[in-house]
């Protein structure tokens, strides 16, 4: 998956960026970045197929899949959206918006919300449209829909919620003083009675009946000489267990939030592009040449490293079981132990980079490539 990133602000803000992207993406997948090495062999495999595929018609965006009540629910660039059965990938409906996307999707398992590239928040019922309404706002981050309401993050940070019945607008919220943001999958999810909002490299438990701020926490304390060096937005999916979420603040830091209490459990300066897993117990995230830390969670101390997938454009893992699944630029599902990071497993795909982090229902692992190719498989 390229590491390439676009960054939005003003208008002097969008000249720097676009440099920074090219500078980015060279460091990253260019000609200078070293090939990674072959890989090793399994020593010690364990069992593990793909149980089903379906297709879509390629994913050009941040792609984030909604799990909920044994189905996902999956979104193409060109606005089709479609809700699978995990177990064996039957399709409980498909739907089209009309319009290319800019993110993936939400859904709390009725409803499913979707962005356009022109700023227009859809939403589906059950895969019938229900309302459409103009956000006037770029949007990277696949909408939340929980309680009845869907809260969409804007790419300069701003956050509205709406009824998810009728679309009328409940409030919105901004931050401003940020010159430039990341425009890529950021983070908006459900804890309890919170809504954990990213802003920059804190993250804030908001009140999701008006928007108020219940507490705020710094993740990272970005350093450098200029504003890109400083860019440390929180890069979603946040993952969580139990009372504690864990989340990547761009070329940063990856550190872990007691969101009950709104307190920061610990964070460790680490530089990496792709959001972390977490299961309770480990913390598992890879850093900007792919080399994999795993940290303790109860205090962040380095459990295992391993530097086998450098340089092999990862995407961000999913922790299942005693396992550690990572897609990379090529296709394949890499599954690796959670005690000692070793290889356990390798299942190649269609060819073209997994393009998120793979998602879990019960025993099903779902990925998704750039192609729209998704694959269901269960390691054992």
């Amino acid at each position: 998956m390229s590491a390439a990133r676009f960054l939005r602000g003003g208008l002097a803000g969008r000249i720097v960026a676009a440099g920074l992207v090219g500078l980015v993406a060279a460091c990253a997948s260019g000609p200078d970045r070293p090939k990674p090495g072959p890989l090793e062999p399994i020593t010690a495999p364990i069992a593990g197929r793909v149980v089903w595929q379906q297709k879509l018609e390629g994913v050009q965006f941040p792609l984030a899949v909604a799990v909920n009540g044994g189905v996902f629910t999956v979104a193409a660039t060109d606005g089709t959206v479609v809700a699978l059965q995990a177990d064996s990938g039957r399709e409980v409906w498909r739907a089209s918006v009309g319009k290319r996307l800019s993110a993936g999707v939400g859904s709390d398992g009725r409803y499913a919300a979707v962005v356009t590239r022109d700023g227009e928040l859809v939403v589906l019922d059950a895969g019938r449209p229900l309302w459409r309404k103009p956000l006037g706002v770029r949007v990277d981050t696949a909408p939340l829909v929980a309680g009845e309401r869907v809260f969409v993050l804007g790419s300069e940070r701003s956050v509205r919620a709406f009824d998810a019945l009728d679309g009328r607008l409940l409030w919105t919220v901004r931050r401003t003083g940020d010159p430039l943001t990341l425009s890529e999958g950021g983070v908006v999810a459900a804890f309890k009675n919170t809504l954990l909002v990213g802003q920059g490299p804190r993250l804030a438990g908001l009140d999701p009946d008006n928007g108020a701020v219940r507490w705020d926490v710094a993740v990272a304390q970005p350093r450098g000489t200029n504003e890109i060096e400083r860019l440390a937005d929180l890069v979603g999916p946040i993952a969580r267990t139990g009372d504690v979420v864990c989340a990547r603040a761009f070329q940063s830091a990856v550190g872990c939030v007691n969101a009950e209490r709104g307190s920061l459990s610990w964070s460790r300066n680490i530089g990496g592009l792709q959001a972390v897993g977490f299961d309770g117990t480990t913390v598992v995230g890879a850093d900007a040449s792919d080399r994999i830390t795993a940290w303790k969670a109860g205090g962040g101390e380095i459990a295992w490293t391993n530097e086998k997938l450098a340089y092999r454009s990862l995407s961000a893992p999913v922790l299942v079981g005693s396992t550690v699944v990572f897609g990379d630029g090529e296709g394949t599902v890499h599954v690796l132990s959670r005690d000692n990071g070793a290889t356990q497993l390798r299942l190649p795909t269609d060819g073209s980079p997994i393009v998120a982090a793979p998602v879990v229902s019960g025993t099903t692992v779902l990925v998704v490539t750039r192609k729209g190719g998704l694959f269901a498989l269960r390691p054992q």
